[in-house]
């Protein structure tokens, strides 16, 4: 067992833990970008560039921080994004996150997710491999298992370069196996390049389950999303670890939520590491946000324990960043998808700069 004898009062905190407590490939792994990790570190930078304009005298005295996904009710604004081999940070792997997102290159099978949360709100995540046969059979067990949401990850046709994986030599260790893909005979690199936004439509005729498509940067694309019937989409560049030098996820959030004028939900990803970039993101209209990276940093520290005090930690300082902003609902809930909490922001194009009211 590793020393826990920090004391952790912001995210920071368990990345420095995890940072200095796991394995040198386990971490270059998970902090992983591409290439020179420009647009892995933009999508913090941009977040400090967004100001408040804080309103005074505004009855903060009781908040309702609930709100709801897809018809689905949670008790802040945050999931756990899909990220793999949560085994190397701590041997429970995904049971441990059970209550979040699962991904296709999980450590533990869907069967067991299943089995450690069966009452979690569980959306499995989704690759489309060159054997179809073998996509499909994962979306029908996962629908079968109870899973509520298929998620389908848009951006990643070739893994990108992420050259301290290219230097380990990454690879899981032998006891560690992709149980998701166990039985299909895959062979490495079996992603299929060649997916489409026709695929949606082939995706559709398989399942029932709402279709969430993340990866999304662009007005274009979210327009095409829209128009192909997908019910969420997550604003996301694989945390920097894709296409390097493109944009921050909460910068083109904005472009997002404008294209689809509350037609479907929007949701981010990417460089949250406070409640006040809970905040931020909502107000610019993303209906909640996932945590990657830090949610491997609270399994590091002490599994699922370590993970529910990351969410502790963010759901406290959203719950003050709300309060000390002047913004009270009597139901995060009930928020239209385009109030983006009455706060109007404005890009300020000469310094890169936002302001929110």
């Amino acid at each position: 067992l590793l020393p826990r004898i920090m004391s952790m009062v912001c995210l920071s905190d368990f990345e420095a833990y995890a940072k200095k407590y796991l394995p040198k490939i386990a971490w270059d792994y998970f902090a992983a970008g591409a290439d020179d990790c420009t647009t892995r570190d933009e999508n913090i930078l941009a977040y400090k560039r967004i100001r408040f304009r804080p309103r005074m005298l505004r009855d903060v005295s009781v908040m309702d921080i609930r709100t709801k996904i897809l018809g689905s009710e949670i008790s802040f604004p945050v999931g756990i994004a899909p990220t793999g081999f949560h085994q190397l940070a701590w041997p429970d792997g995904e049971k441990s996150t059970a209550r979040g997102t699962l991904l296709t290159y999980s450590t533990c099978s869907l069967e067991e997710i299943s089995a450690a949360a069966p009452g979690g709100l569980r959306w499995f995540q989704l690759y489309i491999h060159r054997n179809r046969a073998a996509s499909q059979q994962l979306v029908r067990r996962a629908e079968a298992l109870g899973f509520q949401a298929l998620v389908l990850t848009a951006d990643l046709p070739y893994t990108g370069k992420r050259r301290d994986d290219v230097r380990n030599g990454f690879r899981l260790p032998p006891h560690m196996k992709v149980k998701n893909l166990e039985g299909y005979g895959l062979p490495p690199n079996s992603l299929d390049p060649s997916v489409t936004w026709n695929d949606i439509y082939w995706l559709r005729s398989l399942t029932r389950l709402p279709i969430i498509i993340k990866g999304i940067l662009t007005r274009e694309d979210a327009e095409l999303a829209v128009k192909h019937g997908v019910q969420g989409i997550i604003v996301s560049n694989h945390g920097g670890r894709q296409l390097d030098e493109g944009p921050a996820t909460i910068d083109a959030l904005v472009e997002v939520v404008e294209a689809v004028r509350g037609r479907v939900e929007v949701y981010v990803d990417g460089g949250i590491r406070k409640g006040s970039d809970v905040l931020k993101a909502l107000a610019l209209g993303a209906k909640c946000v996932f945590i990657g990276r830090p949610a491997l940093w609270g399994l590091a520290y002490k599994g699922e324990e370590g993970l529910q005090d990351v969410l502790r930690i963010l759901q406290d300082e959203f719950r003050l960043s709300m309060a000390l902003a002047g913004e009270y609902f009597k139901r995060l809930a009930q928020r239209s998808p385009k109030a983006a909490f009455n706060l109007n922001c404005r890009r300020m194009s000469q310094n890169h700069k936002k302001s929110c009211t």
